[in-house]
């Protein structure tokens, strides 16, 4: 992913991912298509929603993340 970071202009930006490791987690963060419902657990409802994988860039000047999800 060739990106410019939106804070500074710098064109020194690192690809990475956000960390899920709570209970029950797959290991990596996804986005889901809607807005939040849950259900009677509290648990996200993500049944028949697209789920996409999240890619981050990091700034090496100044710090800003971005997140992106693609398919």
């Amino acid at each position: 992913m060739n990106v410019k970071c939106s804070g500074c202009g710098s064109s020194a930006m690192t690809e990475g991912f956000l960390d899920d490791s709570g209970q029950n987690s797959r290991g990596y963060t996804r986005w889901i298509t809607g807005a939040l419902a849950t259900g009677v657990f509290g648990g996200a409802k993500q049944r028949g929603r697209e789920k996409l994988p999240i890619t981050g860039m990091r700034c090496e000047v100044c710090g800003l993340l971005s997140l992106y999800a693609k398919p």
